[in-house]
């Protein structure tokens, strides 16, 4: 990535607007100033913004967001989500519906934000899924070829740093076994790889995990989502979505930085949108996605 017109490091780009700003207003105007002070802490950080599997041409937004960002000075973050069988058909199921489609989609994104810089995240979840299981062999095929296409793609921009996400350290435990994986995904032609998108796991956590699986894959740095990790996961039980599906008493972790001491781990991002919903999985949560402002209250308090 290219330096900035200025000697100071590169930032990251705060987008002006979202839903964490429009609750802040919304808050202010009721006069429930503490409570819009609290979603600032969200409001006024970072955030990536995603692409999926939106109504709307992706193209028109991609290039306005780098636009904005680079005329601030800024690095933004995108996250692209839409391989498909995405989430294996839960509660953030979707996707692309043929190889050819997210092929295209890809190429419309990575050609709408040539020659501008961004960080670039591409597809949670999507190779800790197949390692899991839930893909026949054809289409854990299809998937690494996929994934491998798109990082060729988004990385003939020389200005745009790709991580290909990797899981998170409770989840492909094997480090050996998600190296070979990632391998078979085309991340030795990505950046590195991202690690703890969406979850809870503790920065240190992360950073024992990622070095570990860095040796697997001669030296790779990473990035880490500290969005929600301030308390780190919940407590484990029989519930499996309990764990991670919109846990109470979490917190906003690490605040995003592109630098963060280590020398693998190049950037503490806010991958996940903090206060918006993992899915509809008890207490009222709305579906994936979607803007909960009492969660993400209770991530602010911490």
């Amino acid at each position: 990535m290219s330096a900035p017109p200025s000697s100071a490091p590169p930032s990251l780009y705060v987008d002006p607007a979202g839903p964490a700003v429009e609750q802040v207003k919304t808050y202010e105007a009721l006069g429930r100033t503490a409570d819009a002070a609290l979603i600032r802490e969200i409001a006024d950080r970072p955030v990536a913004a995603w692409f999926a599997d939106e109504a709307t041409d992706p193209t028109v937004r991609a290039r306005a967001l780098v636009t904005a960002a680079a005329a601030a000075g800024k690095v933004p973050v995108l996250t692209l989500y839409r391989i498909p069988q995405r989430d294996c058909g839960s509660h953030s199921g979707g996707g692309a519906t043929t190889a050819a489609e997210y092929t295209a989609w890809v190429a419309s994104i990575a050609a709408a934000i040539t020659g501008q810089r961004a960080i670039v995240v591409v597809e949670p979840d999507a190779v800790a899924q197949a390692v899991q299981g839930c893909l026949t062999n054809a289409e854990r095929t299809e998937r690494y070829k996929l994934l491998g296409s798109a990082i060729d793609t988004l990385s003939a921009n020389p200005q745009l740093k790709v991580y290909l996400d990797g899981g998170n350290p409770s989840w492909i435990t094997d480090t050996a076994t998600m190296g070979d994986a990632l391998k078979k995904a085309g991340v030795g032609r990505a950046d590195g790889f991202a690690l703890n998108v969406a979850n809870f796991e503790t920065t240190a956590a992360n950073v024992t995990y990622g070095t570990k699986l860095s040796k697997h894959l001669g030296g790779a740095h990473f990035v880490i989502d500290t969005s929600r990790n301030g308390n780190g996961p919940a407590k484990k039980t029989s519930d499996y979505d309990g764990h991670w599906c919109n846990p109470p008493g979490r917190a906003l972790g690490n605040t995003p930085t592109l630098q963060t001491g280590h020398k693998l781990v190049d950037a503490y991002l806010w991958i996940k949108r903090p206060g918006e919903s993992d899915g509809p999985c008890g207490n009222g949560a709305p579906a994936a996605g979607q803007w909960w402002a009492d969660y993400a209250l209770g991530l602010a308090r911490g």
